[in-house]
């Protein structure tokens, strides 16, 4: 079974400290006092190292040295995934560019007028590209969990005040179905990840690095169920200050069986995945033994 509970580590405290450091000395000092953090967890977190150890040994076919610096690196990508969050959601100065390769992709399903459904994953920074979908001339809703939405919450509130997009909170009740169908509804963008799912939830089987992995069956069934256009998005870092935002052409899914039709919609995105994870291999940020599940 998954380990992942839906939740991330981190608390408000180390939050308030990252932040006064951007605020006052920048982006770089910032990742300079990360590595005491990131050699923290290279040396104590065992269980998340196995399972990222196992990523890189067994399914990227790396040695073992190899292994364990890419750990280390891993570990430090992350980090400067989270605070390259703060700074982007939290309107921190800073010197961040980006590349939008695909955004006319973008632009058509929000002209199609229908909605669209863009699917990501814990590959790269998310929540970065996120914050850049403010260009295109209609409002943006993220999916998440409650245990990750809690930790945006804690200091987007402390540091801002202020949402720059819509999060809608999947709850047990199934309410953020009909805000997701109100959203497509007023020809909005519903953004959420496809690759993590909690114990309980019904899931999918695809082939992922050589191996077969379980995914979430709740993305699949909303755009096979509402029928709007697809695009798959991803953000990665290729520098301190530079991002490469990538979203892939428009996936429309006809009429047929359903569960073919998820399925083959399943293996589409895995397939992006994979081509994303070998180009950026420490930019893979699942930290539990996810084929093992």
């Amino acid at each position: 079974m998954p380990s992942w509970q839906g939740k991330s580590k981190g608390s408000p405290l180390g939050y308030r400290i990252f932040v006064w450091v951007l605020r006052n000395f920048g982006v770089l000092p910032a990742y300079f006092l990360l590595r005491s953090v990131v050699l923290h967890y290279f040396l104590f977190s065992y269980k998340s190292s196995k399972a990222i150890y196992y990523y890189f040994h067994k399914r990227l076919g790396y040695n073992f040295f190899k292994s364990i610096f890419s750990i280390y690196r891993n570990y430090y990508v992350f980090g400067q995934s989270i605070i390259d969050k703060v700074v982007t959601m939290a309107g921190i100065t800073n010197k961040f560019t980006f590349h939008f390769d695909g955004r006319h992709n973008l632009e058509k399903i929000v002209s199609l007028q229908r909605g669209g459904l863009l699917l990501s994953c814990h590959i790269g920074n998310w929540e970065v590209a996120g914050n850049c979908l403010n260009v295109l001339k209609t409002k943006v809703n993220i999916v998440m969990f409650d245990g990750e939405h809690e930790k945006i919450k804690q200091y987007m509130t402390t540091v801002t005040g202020e949402r720059r997009v819509n999060v809608i909170i999947i709850k047990e009740d199934l309410s953020h179905i009909y805000e997701i169908s109100e959203a497509f509804s007023r020809n909005e963008l519903v953004c959420m990840h496809a690759d993590r799912f909690l114990d309980g939830n019904k899931t999918m089987k695809a082939s992922f690095l050589g191996e077969e992995a379980n995914f979430p069956m709740g993305p699949f069934v909303l755009a096979t169920t509402f029928k709007v256009p697809i695009s798959f998005v991803f953000a990665m870092k290729e520098s301190w200050k530079h991002y490469h935002l990538f979203a892939s052409e428009i996936k429309e899914y006809g009429h047929g069986k359903r569960d073919e039709i998820m399925q083959k919609m399943l293996n589409e995105f895995v397939s992006e995945m994979e081509i994303k994870v070998k180009r950026y291999p420490v930019q893979w940020f699942n930290y539990y033994n996810f084929w093992q599940q």
